[in-house]
Parts: structure tokens; sequence; C-alpha cells
């Protein structure tokens, strides 16, 4: 049965991605997945967090490190009904759920004893939401990384290059009965099963979210989503390469 939007089963949506999309974080990046779109900005602070500082005085200098850190939001007009700000310091379950995905997935393909005893902040911010922002988040973000490492090195902040790979997302879902790549919103409403996959350009698995919102799943439709994920990444990954290669 053909999608609503006539994509097959296999395809992703339109991909696009905007290098330096703003002009005062050194790495910045304009990523859209069909109409999700989220501004994924990457900086870096020469410090570390006191926790971090403290156990780096217990070590030698050249085994010290740096750190890694997200932030996700939905900005109040990404979605139909306006979304309230987080106030006084909360954020809600949802965005810290999706902020420490985005800190998981980066710091998996990283060295950062390579960056020294620096911070590296992320942050991703939903402009406009669809479906799958934390999969378009974390495959932003990479390309953020980069230029953000880029600009580090030139101005002689790193002595070695620290990406030990490159990181990309996707969601796979069970809709009619049929496993399909990359939901927008309408389908991840209607999903019987839906899950978030995170993988590296080596075709290694950081983390895979997965949930039965009805009916529960077999082993088979499980195996047939995973490797539906994986093809979506490797074609995120050389998108991904494409874009750094222009």
């Amino acid at each position: 049965m053909p999608r609503h939007d006539g994509r097959a089963p296999d395809q992703l949506r339109e991909i696009r991605f905007t290098r330096r999309f703003t002009d005062h974080a050194p790495g910045s990046v304009l990523v859209e997945f069909g109409r999700t779109r989220v501004l994924c900005t990457a900086m870096w602070e020469d410090a570390v967090p006191p926790w971090l500082r403290a156990e780096n005085m217990r070590k030698k200098e050249d085994e010290r490190q740096g750190w890694m850190t997200a932030e996700y939001a939905m900005l109040p007009s990404s979605t139909p009904d306006r979304k309230p700000r987080d106030k006084g310091g909360k954020t809600d379950g949802r965005s810290v759920e999706i902020q420490r995905l985005i800190g998981r997935s980066l710091r998996a393909i990283i060295d950062l004893k390579l960056v020294g005893e620096r911070t590296l902040w992320i942050d991703c911010d939903v402009l406009q939401a669809d479906g799958g922002t934390r999969t378009a988040s974390v495959t932003g973000a990479y390309l953020a990384l980069w230029d953000c490492l880029l600009q580090m090195k030139e101005a002689g902040k790193l002595k070695y290059w620290p990406l030990i790979d490159s990181v990309a997302a996707v969601s796979v879902g069970i809709v009619d009965g049929t496993p399909v790549l990359d939901l927008d919103y309408k389908e991840d409403f209607a999903a019987e099963t839906d899950m978030n996959v995170v993988m590296t350009g080596k075709g290694l698995f950081i983390e895979v979210q997965g949930t039965a919102e009805e009916h529960a799943f077999a082993r088979a439709q499980l195996d047939a989503l995973i490797d539906l994920a994986a093809g979506g990444i490797r074609q995120l990954a050389a998108r991904q390469h494409a874009a750094l290669n222009p």
C-alpha cells in the first residue's frame, strides 16, 4: 500500500543540510527531514564541569579529557498549537530524554581526550516539527560538531582530529502492517510500532528505542525494522559525507 505522501516503504523524506546557517556558532547546520526542521549548533568552551575538573586533577596531563553535552528544545511555534517555553530552569521529560540521547550518540564517536580540557556544547532547536525531531537532531548535530572541531583545529586548539566515526539516526515503524522508514508525524501517530535507531557510519549500533503502541510485534518484524533502519542510515551517512565534501 502506498504511503500517504507517495513514498516507498524504504524511502527517506527529502533530506537537506545547510551548513554555516548562523554566524556566531563555530558549527551550525539547518537539517531538514521533509517538513521537520532543526537548527543544530556546536560551540566550545575552554573549561570543563567541576566534577570532571576534579577527576582530571588526579590524572596525568595527557590522560585528561574534555566533555560534551547537548541541549534540545522545541520553539513555541514548532507545532500547530503553541508549545510553552520551559521556565524556571525546568525542562520537560521528553526534552531531557532527547538531549541525553543526542549527547550519548555524539560521545560514542569522539575521543574526548583529544579535545583537551574543554566542553563542547551541542544545541538542537526544533523550528518546525513533523515527526523525527530527535533523529534529525542527531544527524544534523554531527555535521555541526564537525564544523566546530574544524574551527578548533584551525585555531590551534587541537593537535589530533578527535572524531573516530560518523553518526546518524532514523525512525522506522509498522504502519498498516507494513514496515516503513523515516516516519512523519501522521505516520508516527498511526504506527502500531515505532522505533528510533542510532548507528555509526561503520554500521555499529549506539541506541535502539522501540515501542509497541497497540499490538506486540514479532522477532521477524523487529529484524525487518532494524534492516530498514540500517539501510536508511547508510543513505544518511552518504548524504552527510556529501555535505562535508561539496
